[in-house]
Parts: structure tokens; C-alpha cells; sequence
């Protein structure tokens, strides 16, 4: 993301301009804008102009809009259908290119400034494209946590860093890592035949070589594994399967002279053992040794580790881990809280009271020294929060719920008294 322009008082009121060039720039923006904000940006209108004789003519035209947000949408890299055992086979170039830009960004509303081709009041929605400039300006002026976005957004060298080979016998999922999302790049389902003494062996290794194949080309398609930015390729699976996979991907990468492939896989191969040979193994990928070792400084690495860590104390010592807003709030109006953990769902609120009563708890954890760690909702670790009301905390002292919540009984109690 490029910051075009900023202009924010120090009361919050102001705009920022900024130029997305990416798939995460788009959930940069989906996270940066809401509904009652003002937005600036290049729509295409179709106009009709009549002539003189009566005739009319329509042509598609270019402008700039200015609308007030009433709903925004997004939709991210959907993964293709899975291939199966019949996917043809493509030769590998030896380079590989990371899949196109194709999130998508909708923002619909009233146009609410001046243009000689549409009314004022009218409705438009704005198509977010990729380097072209969107102008921000908040209803509720720029809190802490959205300046906070806009200069993360705008680190220049972000990108995909993992590259991750989910896989089972016959079944494989490619995804792409990066700081805020998970990309499912593609996933392929091969049947393979069990093994039985009817059959013989045969059979099943047949199917596995067709399997380890077909692997083999979508992975050259989809992971990105000449990119420099790429710090770790992970093969993920449970029993051996990834001991295959990996030995055939570097042996085929042998016999077609990649020498990329070759160098990419004997520095930046990982094998991780997960529970299931499904997406959502990614989260036990992340919280690994092998890999947090490796991506220690990254922010969904962080993400797994301390959504584990909560888990763990929840486990172990459950008046230090809270979850809830309610409960959260309690905590953090004591000072307890040492590491916050909050999903970027909660500040997408339409309604600006809940919006700002999360701002105001991430303020106070951070005025006090505590760890704020917000969870993108498009890892999987984020997903698990959300299932735990998007907000949890782990405490540095332990608190007895009940006896918080008897102490704020009480003094709501003698509040109301003494106003009587």
C-alpha cells in the first residue's frame, strides 16, 4: 500500500489517500473503512448524451465519486475447484509467479459531491482496483487503532512469506501466508486405491505416483517459491505422507534441471506433522517449533503462538484467562490485563458505540503496559478466536470472575444509593 496523501488533525478529523497494490491492501481497506465514511474513488458510469435530432448515444465514461459508505464488501482469492486425478500435466518454466491479484473490493452508498454525469443522492457502488487512489475521510474521525492500520498497511516489502503444503493421501491444499491473510491457492483430490492383498500393491502405488505428479505441478503453479520474500515452504500432514511428497518434489525438480526449485526447497522446506490434512492444521503449523523458530518476527506466527499460550492457561489456570467482551472489560478497567488478544471483526462494527468501546480497551491495555495482539480474521488462528467471541485476555494477576463481578454489583448498588 502507498500513502498518497494524510492530512489528520490532532482530533482525529482529516482524510488519507492511499493506493492499494494488492490482495492484502484490499483487507487493509475493508478493515479502514465504514459505513457512514466518506469515500473517494474512480468509478466507470455509463452516459447517455442526445443530440439535437433526438437520437441517443451511450458510452461508458471514467470519473471520480464521492460516496457515503452505506455497505462495503469483500471477497478474497477463492480457491479453484479441486483438480482431480485427470488434471494434464503442464512443464514447469522453472520460474513461478505468485496468482493474481483477484480480491475484491465493493463499497456502495449515496454520492454525496457534485458531478456533471450523476446526481446528488444517487446510488453508486465503487469497485476498489488495485493501484488506482482511494480517499478516506472518517464520520467519526481516525482513532488510534485505524492510524495504527494505515501505517502498518503502508510497510513496503510485504507479500507472502509462507508458502504451506497441507496434505493427506490423495488430498492437498496450497496456501499462501501473509501478514493478515491465508490464502487457499488450490487443492487437488486424487483417488488413491487401498491396499489389500485382492489388489495387491501395485494399484495403491500407482495412485500415489499419480497423486505425487499432480502435486508436483500445482505447486510450481502456485507457490511462489523464486520469490525472495518467501521465508519458509511448508509440507504438513499427518503419518509420512509429507516425507513423500518432499522427496518427489525434489527428485522431479532433479530431473528437469530446476535449479530454483532445487536451491528453494533445500533452504526453505520445512516437514511439520498436523492432526488433519485439512486448512485448519495451519494453525498447529504455526505454533510448531520448527516453524516458529523460522518466523519468530512475523505477525501471524505471533497470532498462533499466543492464541496457544491463552489455550494453555486456560487450561492450567483459568482465573488468568478471560474471554468475552464483558469479562475483558472488567479486567482491563483493573489493570490485569498482560497480553490482549482481539480479532479486527470487533472494529468493523456498524455501530460507532462498539467500535469505540474496543478502541478505548486497547488504549488501556496499552497505557499500561500490556500487550495488545489483534488477530486477522482471515488466518485460521483469528478464525478460532472469533468461535471465542473475538476477544480474550490473558492476565498477569489471577482474578475470580464471580467475585469482579460481585464487587461491580456492589457498587452499582451504592451508586444508586447514594443518588437517592
Amino acid at each position: 500500500m502507498k500513502l498518497v496523501s494524510r492530512h489528520i488533525d490532532k482530533h482525529g478529523a482529516g482524510h488519507v489517500t492511499l493506493r492499494p497494490e494488492d490482495d492484502e491492501d484490499m483487507w487493509h481497506l475493508y478493515n479502514l473503512i465504514q459505513v457512514g465514511d466518506s469515500v473517494r474513488g474512480t468509478a466507470i458510469r455509463r452516459v447517455q448524451n442526445v443530440s439535437s435530432t433526438g437520437s441517443t448515444e451511450s458510452h461508458r465514461v471514467r470519473l471520480n465519486l464521492t460516496i457515503q459508505v452505506g455497505r462495503i464488501d469483500f471477497s478474497s482469492t477463492a480457491a479453484p475447484a479441486a483438480s482431480t486425478s485427470d488434471s494434464s500435466p503442464v512443464e514447469s518454466s522453472g520460474s513461478s509467479a505468485p496468482p493474481p491479484t483477484s480480491a475484491a473490493l465493493h463499497i456502495a452508498g449515496r454520492v454525496i459531491s457534485e458531478n456533471q454525469h450523476v446526481k446528488m443522492g444517487a446510488f453508486h457502488t465503487l469497485d476498489i482496483e488495485a493501484n488506482r487512489d482511494v480517499r478516506i475521510e472518517k464520520a467519526d474521525g481516525w482513532d488510534s487503532v485505524a492510524v495504527a492500520r494505515v501505517e502498518e498497511a503502508i510497510i513496503p516489502g510485504r507479500g507472502a512469506e509462507v508458502g504451506a503444503v497441507v496434505c493427506g493421501e490423495g488430498t492437498a491444499a496450497f496456501c499462501l501466508l501473509s501478514q493478515h491473510m491465508t490464502l487457499v491457492a488450490n487443492r487437488i483430490n486424487v483417488a488413491i486405491p487401498r491396499k489389500s492383498a485382492a489388489a495387491g500393491a501395485s494399484q495403491y502405488e500407482k495412485g500415489m505416483a499419480k497423486f505425487y505428479a499432480t502435486l508436483y505441478e500445482s505447486f510450481v503453479r502456485h507457490i511462489p517459491y523464486a520469490s525472495a520474500g518467501l521465508r519458509a515452504i511448508v509440507i504438513a500432514s499427518p503419518g509420512w505422507v509429507r516425507d513423500g511428497v518432499l522427496n518427489y518434489l525434489v527428485e522431479e525438480a532433479g530431473k528437469r534441471g530446476d535449479k530454483t526449485l532445487q536451491r528453494a526447497l533445500k533452504e526453505k522446506a520445512v516437514k511439520v506433522h498436523v492432526s488433519s490434512p485439512h486448512v485448519h492444521s495451519l494453525v498447529e503449523v504455526l505454533k510448531s517449533p520448527e516453524i516458529t523458530s523460522q518466523l519468530k518476527e512475523t505477525k501471524f506466527a505471533r497470532e498462533g503462538v499466543v492464541l496457544d499460550k491463552f489455550f494453555k492457561m486456560l487450561g492450567t489456570d483459568e482465573m488468568r484467562a478471560w474471554y468475552g467482551p464483558d469479562h475483558v472489560c472488567l479486567a482491563a478497567d483493573r489493570g490485569a490485563i498482560g497480553t490482549l488478544l482481539i480479532s479486527d471483526d470487533l472494529f468493523r462494527s456498524s455501530d460507532p458505540k462498539i467500535r469505540k468501546r474496543y478502541v478505548e480497551v486497547v488504549e488501556a491495555v496499552q497505557q499500561k503496559g500490556g500487550e495488545v495482539v489483534i488477530f486477522s480474521s482471515m488466518h485460521e488462528s483469528g478464525q478460532q478466536l472469533n468461535q471465542l467471541t473475538g476477544i480474550a485476555a490473558i492476565l498477569t494477576f489471577p482474578l475470580d470472575i464471580e467475585v469482579v463481578e460481585a464487587e461491580e454489583r456492589e457498587a452499582e448498588l451504592n451508586d444508586v444509593m447514594s443518588c437517592d
